[in-house]
């Protein structure tokens, strides 16, 4: 599965770009998608309007961790893996027993974006299972990724030449794509537009890049992990308060 989002509407780390890397070594996004339709069969894209596209194919899927797509009120979301607790999770959002893991995440995430009552990140540690996700909300201009505690399923992401934040589970995608500028997605953690990459495992740490170099002695993009002498201020939101949960991504 391929997420390629435009500059304009997320930024990834400054840290993912490689400063070793020329431009002309990657491709610009709209050619990355290209690149990645002609060389995996059965590709469905999925344009989402200004922001960028999705795009994902079942060859050659994982049997354990299937890719699945879905649509909600407008919500685009990515889902690759499985829940072990989706019958919990159903009972928990209101929804009825044939929905998906896509269904699952995307209402999780509206709850979230409506003041639900849960933070963000006890919210995706509620999610268990093998999995990675990418969800985009076009209203909110909104990303929200992320990648079980273990990181079960291969995830990557960088930074195209035109600046276009790339998300794939294909590292190949992200080498042709993004030169030296891409590095696994850190496994326990979760990205939005808002709030930037966290730790659902340790939300009241930082996350910490580490530089990461090649066998050329060349930098490249940089891994993340939880810096644990550094810590996130402590809030608590209401329902009901002036504080949008949105924004505590």
């Amino acid at each position: 599965m391929l997420t390629v989002l435009k500059r304009s509407v997320v930024q990834g780390p400054k840290e993912l770009t490689s400063p070793s890397v020329e431009v002309n070594q990657r491709k610009n996004g709209i050619d990355l998608v290209q690149s990645f339709v002609s060389a995996n069969s059965g590709t469905v894209c999925i344009n989402i309007g200004e922001a960028g596209t999705m795009a994902y194919t079942h060859w050659r899927q994982p049997l354990l961790t299937p890719r699945s797509f879905g649509v909600v009120d407008g919500i685009f979301c990515m889902f690759e893996g499985f829940l072990d607790n989706i019958t919990v999770l159903r009972q928990r959002y209101g929804l009825n027993k044939s929905v998906n893991e896509v269904t699952v995440v995307i209402e999780a995430y509206r709850t979230l974006r409506d003041r639900g009552p849960y933070p963000a990140d006890q919210v995706v540690r509620d999610l268990a299972g093998k999995f990675a996700f990418v969800l985009y909300d076009p209203t909110a201009q909104s990303l929200f990724t992320a990648v079980d505690a273990d990181g079960s399923v291969p995830f990557f992401w960088g930074t195209a030449a035109d600046g276009c934040l790339v998300l794939s589970d294909d590292p190949n995608v992200l080498k042709e794509g993004c030169g030296k500028s891409f590095a696994p997605f850190p496994q326990g953690c979760f990205f939005s537009t808002s709030g930037g990459l966290q730790s659902f495992e340790h939300p009241l740490n930082k996350m910490m890049p580490m530089p990461r170099i090649d066998s050329e002695g060349k930098m490249c993009g940089a891994n993340f992990k939880v810096d644990e002498y550094s810590k996130r201020q402590a809030s608590m939101p209401r329902v009901g308060s002036e504080v949008n949960w949105v924004n505590d991504f």
